[in-house]
């Protein structure tokens, strides 16, 4: 793959133009997930039309639903291909009469400051007259607590995360859907308490997909909000369809108390549905919740505050100010419409919720030609300011709503810009959007001159922005340049340097998800690049996650510092290879005697190093570790991969046999002795878990299963690639290329296995594969000798980028032509962005060049200045690392 024409290609010359490594334009019908923005301090998401953008947190600040839409001539233009690049996104459309509409979305790097430049070319033969009109909201919130991997984000009623209903919201831009209040998946009727909830998860149990299923992982640093029913009773409920056809009735008396809860039937809400029933109450003044339909933050709900009735839906919660009596009986009605829900008592109508654009939450006004907004729920204030030609500004709801009339000559083109800035104070937030507006083409082109010298500084040594630096590639290879290069702008993308001040963070995933989140695992996937590039972030790092409680949790929460989400059965292999990598890359033997949370990091390199010892089970042999039966430990949608699997086995041999070296070391020879030892057991073990045809058997106390997933390939090879037979790895290689590789990419689970049908996700099910899967299972195939097949995987590796970098959950399309191809997932929950995706750029260093610092082989001393392969190419300003 080249660049434009007439350059030199990718890698031939050593480091290339950020411009050639990033992005290229993309067809609308060729990506699913739209492409992000990122700043160095927040990111967001662009949406389906010209201009608007969701998904905007740069914490302390979030915003809600959207920024606003373009209109051109009364229309709203879908955007018909996209140009991702680092400082921004392109979007555009073409008509038919000619005429060409282009926009610049930014957030201005390192700046709370977001820009659009808009331009429409006439390249039709005729002059033309085009009403320009752009909808200006922001729904800004300022909050120091609440990011956690489903991160607060500012709706009428609160703070909160509702993924899917903000995802249905973006869904109407463009002009693609007209509605966005009512889910159309069937949900469960419940009086009483409301459970907390998780994203679209309505049972404790079912089937693990991306759509559907997906815990609470919230921040501990923010107060829960009260959820409790009310003391009471429910009668005569009946819930009828518009054609008045019943579609749930009961006439038994239910008893409501504070912590009770009754489950009903399931049934989706659709325009004109009513809910009837008459409500007791016990006793006035009462808060709580009496009906809610689902589990979920978009939730219908009917309750009450303080013995005021209350409405909730999407976001919204209008208060009546009825106050049914006590002790009576009282006939309520909930009606649902395509775009509003009202509630009735007695007949009367009491509360009636409203379009999201008529907030009441946030003010807008004209002050000196910006548009100011205010949150009446936080201090975040925001303003936009404009360039170009001059506009009018008028009221939209709780927003404004500039229009520009503009002749456009034949040939011409007209170019208006936006900036919105948005902080703390009014004054200042205007001033910056003013200022921004006053030198437009420079404010952009600043925008893009500092990424190119963040770019640069990654590959130079002594650099003012990173405390060390990556090796240079030079390969006649274009391919395998791509991927190095592109994974090394993954792991420069996803970084922030304001979450915590003096410790540049690196980010996991999002926009949709996680703005202070790092997971443990995807971390590992890159850890000698990491120990490379900031070895000082990677340091302060460690100590901070090793003083917490990280056996219980895949992650932390950066803003506030605590642990995030449940258990991860990898989260051993994870930080032991972080602090592995880190101590034999930097040389920095004297990190293993710092003290964090109450032990030493070496103590803590062997609790996790060793930590089979105490996962072993009877009644699974008692040698190998058993993760236990919840499949939310290991691969989250493969029900069947729990007890003993053999990858983090593998994992845990090449963990004990390091530990053996560096017990040796330092004179501990009782320990590497018996460490050695344990190690051959635990391969012994696993290596008669070994299936056939390359799969690998699991292990349970009910019974034992065989499984075709990549990353028990992986770690496998990893770790046993000189004891494994011949045979064997053959037939490891051979299930590779003829059951996982597929599009350029690969599929995690093969898709003839058993348990397939049941795991269709594209990151850890047969539908695809994980941003890291390829690249660790590029270092597999070259531990078993397969250089040139790893090589052959890495280079094609770019074309599933859907023009920018590698998302979550890469999923394998057929086109047209019959043929497979990967792009970026979109459904469900997975994210646009995640740093698992450099990899690939690991795998280069790996499975290459073999870096592989480990204990066992002792604590590097400096890495060779330059490396090169044959064949592959390269690497230079490779070491010493200070």
């Amino acid at each position: 793959m080249e660049t434009a024409a007439g350059t030199v290609p990718v890698g031939r010359t050593g480091v290339p133009d950020l411009e050639d490594v990033a992005g290229h334009w993309t067809r609308a019908d060729e990506i699913a997930h739209l492409p992000s923005l990122r700043n160095q301090q927040g990111q967001a998401h662009v949406n389906h039309d010209l201009a608007s953008l969701s998904w905007l947190a740069a914490p302390p600040f979030t915003f809600g639903y959207h920024t606003g839409e373009l209109h051109v001539d009364g229309v709203v233009p879908a955007a018909q291909r996209f140009l991702w690049k680092p400082w921004g996104v392109l979007r555009e459309h073409r008509r038919p009469d000619g005429l060409r509409l282009t926009t610049d979305t930014r957030m201005a790097l390192s700046e709370d400051l977001l820009l659009w430049r808009i331009e429409v070319a006439n390249e039709s033969d005729e002059a033309r007259t085009v009403e320009l009109a752009q909808d200006l909201f922001a729904m800004a919130a300022h909050s120091e607590v609440g990011y956690g991997w489903l991160y607060d984000g500012p709706w009428n009623h609160g703070m909160h995360h509702d993924f899917m209903a903000l995802e249905r919201i973006r869904a109407t831009t463009g002009g693609r859907e007209p509605h966005y209040l009512l889910s159309p998946a069937p949900r469960r009727l419940r009086l009483g308490r409301p459970r907390v909830p998780g994203i679209q998860r309505d049972e404790d149990h079912g089937p693990m997909l991306l759509d559907d299923a997906l815990p609470a992982h919230v921040s501990h640093d923010k107060e829960p909000e009260r959820r409790a029913g009310v003391a009471g009773a429910v009668r005569g409920l009946r819930v009828t369809g518009a054609d008045g056809a019943v579609i749930l009735r009961t006439d038994e008396t239910i008893t409501l108390t504070a912590g009770s809860e009754t489950n009903l039937d399931t049934f989706a809400l659709s325009p004109g549905l009513t809910i009837d029933f008459e409500l007791r109450l016990d006793a006035p003044g009462q808060s709580g919740t009496v009906l809610t339909h689902g589990n979920h933050p978009d939730s219908l709900q009917a309750g009450l505050e303080g013995g005021r009735l209350w409405l909730g839906i999407t976001g919204e919660r209008e208060f009546a100010h009825a106050e049914p009596a006590a002790g009576t009986w009282h006939r309520v009605r909930v009606r649902v419409a395509a775009d509003e829900a009202v509630l009735c008592l007695a007949g009367a109508e009491i509360a009636r919720t409203r379009h999201w654009t008529e907030s009441r939450r946030w003010v807008s006004r004209v002050e000196d030609g910006t548009v100011a907004f205010a949150d009446s729920r936080s201090p975040a204030r925001a303003a936009y300011a404009f360039a170009g030609p001059s506009g009018e500004l008028r009221a939209e709801g709780a927003g404004h709503r500039a229009t520009w009339t503009c002749r456009i000559e034949a040939g011409r083109s007209v170019v208006v810009g936006i900036a919105c800035a948005y902080g703390t104070d009014a004054g200042t937030v205007a001033a910056q959007a003013r200022n921004a507006a006053g030198d437009f083409e420079a404010t952009l082109s600043a925008g893009r001159d500092g990424w190119r010298r963040l770019w640069s500084a990654v590959f130079t040594p002594g650099n003012p922005h990173f405390s060390g630096h990556l090796p240079t590639f030079t390969t006649e290879d274009a391919g395998l340049a791509r991927t190095y290069y592109m994974g090394a702008l993954q792991v420069l993308y996803l970084r922030s340097t304001r979450i915590r001040p003096g410790e540049p963070v690196f980010l996991t995933g999002g926009p949709r998800l996680g703005p202070t989140t790092t997971y443990f695992w995807d971390h590992c996937e890159w850890s000698r690049l990491y120990a490379l590039l900031e070895p000082a972030g990677l340091r302060s790092w460690l100590l901070r996650v090793l003083a917490g409680p990280y056996r219980d949790s895949f992650g932390v929460e950066n803003l506030g510092g605590g642990s995030l989400g449940n258990a991860y059965s990898s989260t051993d292999y994870a930080l032991f290879r972080l602090v592995e990598h880190y101590v034999c890359i930097t040389g920095d033997l004297a990190f293993l005697d710092e003290t964090t949370g109450g032990a030493t990091v070496l103590a803590h390199a062997e609790r996790l190093g060793l930590g089979w010892r105490e996962r072993r089970a009877a009644a699974t042999g008692g040698v190998l570790a058993d993760f236990g039966a919840d499949p939310w430990q290991l691969l989250e949608c493969v029900p069947t991969y729990t007890g003993v699997v053999a990858s983090f086995n593998g994992a845990y041999v090449a963990s004990t046999r390091s530990l053996a070296g560096l017990y040796g070391r330092l004179g501990r020879a009782e320990d590497a002795e018996r460490a050695e030892a344990e190690a051959d057991r635990l391969a012994g073990a696993l290596l008669e878990l070994y299936g056939g045809a390359g799969r690998w058997r699991i292990l349970r106390p009910d019974g034992t299963d065989t499984i075709g997933h990549c990353l028990d390939f992986a770690l496998v090879a990893a770790a046993l690639h000189r004891e494994l037979p011949a045979q064997v790895r053959r037939e490891m290689a051979d299930f590779v290329t003829g059951r996982l590789l597929a599009g350029g990419w690969m599929r995690a689970l093969s898709p003839d296995d058993p348990i397939a049908a049941a795991s269709d996700r594209p990151d850890h099910g047969a539908a695809g594969a994980f941003a890291a899967w390829p690249g660790v299972t590029a270092h597999g195939l070259a531990r078993l000798g397969r250089r040139d097949l790893a090589i052959a995987l890495l280079r094609g590796l770019p074309s599933a980028a859907s023009g920018g970098l590698w998302g979550q959950a890469m999923e394998i399309v057929t086109g047209p032509d019959g043929r497979h191809r990967a792009r970026v997932a979109e459904r469900g929950t997975a994210t646009r962005d995640n740093i698992a995706g450099a990899a690939g750029a690991e795998a280069v260093l790996s499975a290459l060049f073999d870096i592989n610092p480990g204990f066992g082989t002792g604590p590097a001393t400096g890495l060779p200045a330059t490396l090169s392969v044959e064949g592959v190419g390269t690497l230079t300003h490779l070491g010493p690392v200070a």
